[in-house]
């Protein structure tokens, strides 16, 4: 895998009743390659894929895959609790033309050990293979931790396990994890507000949540991280910190599709259990992106409102 710097784990755009919005979805790809985005992460979390049924979630890896066009590698996430079942989906995912990886997150629900988790992810490598495989560590949602440990096993086991997404906001395992795997092996940060940080102790890049709003300065903070010109990386992580939180207000994709939708991009629809965010989120969240310029009729901030 040479894949390195700022990917974007894309939304699922769907309209009004649910469905996916297709010509939504192959604009926001045009839209994030234009931009200078280095890869796009289809069906991920904040692609909302634990709500997408087997035929939606190939559809939209399909149409990531035919908008990209082979401009940027484009990651197919493929997750579930059941080994038995990832690997039936796996199956159907490695018969897409055209993947440049697999993510997959830790078993959720189950809680499996350590070497249930070894034993469930070089599965998955074994099958899809030679595609390359991103584990991705994020116990804040799955309830479990992918122990460094495991991760250099599992790089030791399976050749085609080729990097990491990191969210586990611990970066003492971040460090761990670039002393004791290869150099050839990728760690991408999963939290844009830690992304500096994990660039710092070594890691190669992020797999980006704000990415979706802001494509062009996500790119070019981590591509200038990456190059040791910290004080552009520093003064764009300044800049856009407030939105890294505000992401994070309500569970995401809501606010990210929400200030999608603000900016004209796409709906703010999302799937149940998921609700959009409640109304006061929503004036906070058009208040912080009207302040960083990102709509076209930005809200007057409330020091400057005045009586006519």
């Amino acid at each position: 895998m040479e894949t390195t710097g700022c990917g974007t784990a894309i939304v699922t755009p769907f309209r009004a009743d649910g469905s996916i919005d297709e010509p939504a979805l192959w604009a926001l790809v045009n839209w994030q390659i234009d931009a200078g985005i280095d890869f796009i992460v289809a069906c991920g979390s904040t692609g909302e894929a634990a709500t997408l049924d087997e035929e939606e979630w190939l559809r939209a890896v399909r149409i990531v895959i035919e908008a990209a066009a082979g401009r940027v590698p484009v990651w197919a996430g493929c997750t579930h609790n059941s080994t038995r079942t990832l690997l039936r989906l796996a199956a159907m995912l490695r018969q897409i033309h055209g993947i440049d990886a697999v993510l997959s997150a830790n078993p959720y629900y189950n809680k499996p050990t350590q070497e249930g988790q070894f034993q469930h992810f070089l599965a998955l490598a074994k099958l899809v293979d030679p595609i390359p495989v991103c584990l991705y560590n994020v116990p804040g949602r799955t309830g479990v931790n992918l122990d460094p440990q495991t991760v250099v096993r599992l790089a030791e086991a399976a050749p085609n396990i080729q990097a990491i997404k990191e969210a586990s906001g611990k970066l003492p395992q971040i460090t761990e994890l670039v002393h004791s795997l290869p150099s050839s092996f990728k760690i991408f940060s999963g939290d844009d507000n830690l992304a500096l940080a994990a660039i710092g102790i070594g890691a190669q890049g992020l797999v980006s949540v704000a990415s979706n709003e802001i494509p062009a300065e996500m790119a070019r903070m981590i591509g200038a991280a990456l190059h040791d010109e910290w004080s552009e990386a520093r003064e764009l992580e300044r800049r856009y910190g407030r939105l890294f939180e505000a992401n994070f207000w309500e569970s995401n994709p809501g606010p990210v599709k929400t200030i999608l939708n603000l900016m004209g991009r796409t709906s703010d629809t999302v799937r149940l259990p998921l609700v959009s965010p409640m109304p006061a989120t929503r004036v906070r969240l058009e208040r912080v992106a009207g302040e960083l310029g990102l709509l076209k009729f930005a809200p007057m901030p409330a020091g400057d409102m005045r009586m006519f």
